[in-house]
């Protein structure tokens, strides 16, 4: 344990956010996973809806360093040829 003021300020401040990242992070790949298993259920109304739930989470966890800002980006490119492929299908 620190010994220092300021070292024991900063592990409680460290506490704190990453229970913060942890609960965004999850947040995060559960929109991501609803958009998956509508997808996987060939429901192209429902995976278009749950996308624009997961999109500005994508884009809002990039911005704050969460995740990468390419990984946001590949997500986001993925999800979105898949349902274009569904609803042409």
């Amino acid at each position: 344990m620190a010994n220092i003021k300021s070292a024991k300020k900063r592990a409680k401040q460290m506490v704190v956010r990453n229970a913060r990242n942890v609960a965004q992070r999850s947040q995060l790949r559960t929109a991501v996973k609803r958009v998956l298993k509508a997808l996987n259920a060939n429901d192209a109304d429902g995976a278009s809806a749950a996308f624009t739930v997961a999109q500005p989470l994508l884009d809002r966890f990039a911005a704050r360093g969460l995740i990468h800002k390419n990984k946001a980006a590949r997500h986001k490119s993925r999800l979105t040829a898949r349902i274009k492929a569904l609803k042409t299908a």
